[in-house]
């Protein structure tokens, strides 16, 4: 699909996103205790996060009627194609739930095999995050680049810290220690997608987190990227996407942070496997 092509599509997404995030901020507030499941270990789902998702998948689907879908809460059969959806209709529940104003929506396009459109809205703000392949990024239609920050010592890091799988626990206060030591801070908003999208337009200079799934950063990296970041996962490879970890910063951060996080769990695994 040309870039023209793309940015056309993206608009339709971006109404799309925008939707959801009405129907999301009208329900705000009003799920109770008896309304919210924990799927797994700290993982929360309410009816909102489904009916969020079913809006999205009959919207996305008339834009694209080949297209299958990759989704967080499988209100629809997830499926493989050349066309495909990753979608989270609400990433960052837990602050929804809580009435803490940092969840998005995030909707990220695969076109043979390859991430080509993300579109992250935030509702409290009223913040869309848009970007396209080789069409640059934008927030509200302006353009949005990563940051250039001088070193390590002057920027802004961003993280999810781990609420279920703490078996690299160690290996990650390792990172964290450092990088507390040598940033300028380090923050934790709860939601991996806006954590991505305030790297694409320079807010924080760097992120990184494990326990990722496919909708929490499919349409932030491509923010990112497109905004001129560096994306990998901790290896400094590219299986960011399905392999459950991710390093997203600006060129002259990105090094930084991955020689730490590489060192760090890579010493992990080797004591792991001894």
């Amino acid at each position: 699909m040309e870039p023209q092509a793309l940015k056309e599509l993206s608009r339709e997404v971006e109404q799309i996103a925008r939707d959801t995030g009405r129907f999301l901020m009208k329900e705000l507030g009003r799920v109770g205790d008896h309304q919210i499941e924990e799927k797994a270990l700290n993982s929360l789902v309410s009816y909102v996060d489904r009916q969020a998702e079913e809006q999205l998948v009959e919207a996305l689907g008339r834009l694209l009627p080949e297209a299958v879908f990759l989704t967080e809460e499988d209100t629809v059969q997830n499926r493989h194609g050349s066309q495909q959806w990753i979608i989270d209709p609400l990433d960052g529940t837990t602050n929804f739930l809580h009435q803490l104003p940092a969840f998005v929506v995030s909707l990220g396009l695969r076109l043979d095999e390859e991430l080509c459109l993300g579109v992250v809205y935030d509702p409290s703000r009223r913040e869309c995050f848009s970007a396209w392949r080789n069409g640059g990024a934008h927030l509200n239609h302006h353009p949005i680049a990563v940051s250039r920050p001088s070193g390590l010592d002057k920027s802004l890091l961003a993280t999810g810290f781990p609420y279920f799988d703490y078996e690299r626990l160690n290996a990650y206060m390792e990172v964290l220690r450092y990088f507390m030591q040598h940033s300028q801070g380090i923050r934790r908003f709860g939601s991996a997608a806006l954590d991505l999208a305030y790297v694409a337009c320079g807010r924080f200079d760097g992120f990184f987190e494990y326990s990722l799934q496919p909708w929490d950063v499919a349409a932030g990296a491509v923010l990112v990227r497109e905004a001129g970041g560096l994306v990998t996962d901790f290896s400094g490879g590219g299986a960011f996407l399905f392999g459950e970890e991710l390093i997203a910063a600006s060129p002259g951060v990105h090094p930084v942070l991955l020689q730490q996080i590489r060192e760090a769990f890579g010493n992990w695994s080797s004591k792991s496997n001894s």
